[in-house]
């Protein structure tokens, strides 16, 4: 399957993962958008290996805020990892590269030679395809705690306290273990959570911005407009008019 959203005649593009990387891989995509345009990303609870089109791929986020990209004069691409495999596929907790856009030869040592590959690659494809090879050699297996806690925060709201419990676990074994593995804590991948529930209402358009809120789980329409600012910096209105939901 192939996801495609096209914004003011550019496009974003997404792309099945290969076999073999499904379990770690929520897509591959590219990005026409930020060739002489600039781009608002907000969380989405994933960590993605991105290619800028110069220097070496960037290994980014998860994001806690809204994240204004720059025009880089060329398409740029990435491998999106899933949420709660970030931790095993990087080799380090999720958390240490939160909020940051981290060179991948500082986390991994060994990929130098990958990078000049990338950056002499044909074109994006080809580098997609070294990005998605090189994830593929790490082996990783997903934490299944992390995997299931972030599949049933999408799912609904839910206390972490009643998460931990229906997951067979303490409330400091689920931080611990979420974090390392997503990069949030429970309550921030929750936050997340339902900030993609919002967007990804099939009857949103019908609906009244209070009525939305408390589909997605918010308490009211005010705690959905704090929210919303905190994690995007504009107000539901504007989010709503602009945000494409992307694989996570």
């Amino acid at each position: 399957m192939t996801r495609t959203a096209i914004v003011d005649g550019v496009t974003y593009r997404e792309f099945r993962a290969p076999t073999g990387l499904q379990p770690v891989v929520a897509c591959l995509w590219r990005n026409d958008t930020l060739v002489d345009g600039t781009q608002r990303v907000v969380p989405d609870g994933c960590v993605d290996l991105v290619w800028l089109g110069e220097g070496p791929p960037l290994v980014v986020g998860p994001d806690t805020g809204p994240v204004l990209w720059e025009p880089t004069g060329v398409p740029t691409c990435g491998v999106r990892l899933r949420q709660g495999a970030a931790g095993d596929v990087l080799g380090l907790p999720a958390s240490a590269v939160r909020d940051l856009q981290v060179p991948l030869t500082e986390v991994w040592p060994e990929a130098g030679v990958l990078s000049e590959q990338v950056a002499t690659a044909a074109d994006t494809s080809e580098s997609l395809r070294l990005l998605a090879g090189a994830v593929l050699h790490r082996r990783a297996t997903p934490d299944p705690l992390a995997t299931a806690a972030a599949r049933r925060l999408a799912d609904r709201e839910i206390r972490v306290a009643d998460l931990a419990v229906e997951l067979g676990v303490g409330e400091r074994q689920l931080h611990r273990r979420v974090t390392a593995a997503v990069g949030y804590a429970p309550k921030t991948l929750a936050r997340v959570a339902r900030l993609r529930r919002l967007v990804g209402s099939d009857e949103a358009s019908t609906m009244s911005l209070a009525d939305q809120a408390l589909a997605a789980g918010y308490a009211s329409q005010a705690h959905m407009t704090d929210e919303v600012h905190r994690l995007t910096g504009v107000t539901p209105v504007r989010f709503l008019e602009d945000v494409r939901l992307t694989a996570a």
